[in-house]
């Protein structure tokens, strides 16, 4: 995380509500055969608990089960200009928000694995609104039985919470509001949107 005192998030409920509303990040495992990362949709399973799946042949898989893992969840972000600031004297510099969760991995049964990954779709579909939600009842006889030999299902106990929030707090408001202008009028209004509003 981002040394500078400024930068740092506190608030565990929008850092949880922002992982949540992302649903997907990088698990990271140091093995006996080096470290490595896993891509992973997730699912929030209670207030610090989270829950995923992953191929059974992932080279993560079989270390995962009671070791310590990072999971990271990334935010907007993008590169700021100098010339946004309408303050001289300023270097570039690129704008982030990141979330990181480090905490024990068990694997799951498979009825947990079952509702995991229905409590992940779940989430999912329920975006897609007004689409009708999607359920596995749609799934033709065996193929949840055939889905189920390629996957494991893992839960990870999150002891530890850390965030970045990198969006120009270290500048006055005004500085830091005209450097959002400056990225939406980039294309970038993930970042301008996270500059004017999670300050």
């Amino acid at each position: 995380m981002h040394p500078n005192a400024a930068f740092r998030w506190e608030d565990r409920a929008a850092m949880r509500a922002l992982a949540k509303d992302i649903s997907f990040g990088m698990l990271f495992l140091n093995t006996p055969d080096g470290p490595h990362v896993a891509h992973l949709p997730f699912v929030f399973l209670d207030d610090d608990r989270i829950g995923f799946h992953m191929a059974r042949n992932n080279a993560i898989a079989r270390h995962l089960d009671g070791a310590e893992a990072l999971f990271v969840i990334n935010g907007p972000d993008g590169y700021i200009s100098p010339d946004y600031y309408g303050i001289p004297d300023q270097v570039p510099t690129w704008n982030y928000v990141a979330v990181e969760l480090v905490g024990a991995v068990r694997k799951m049964d498979e009825a947990a694995l079952i509702a995991q990954s229905d409590a992940l779709s779940h989430h999912q579909e329920l975006k897609l609104a007004p689409k009708p939600v999607w359920t596995r009842a749609k799934m033709a006889d065996g193929m949840l039985e055939k889905m189920l030999r390629g996957i494991y299902g893992f839960e990870m106990q999150i002891t530890t919470w850390r965030s970045t929030l990198k969006l120009g707090q270290n500048k006055a408001e005004a500085v830091r509001l005209s450097a959002a202008d400056g990225a939406e009028e980039a294309g970038n209004g993930a970042i301008a949107n996270a500059m004017r509003n999670l300050t």
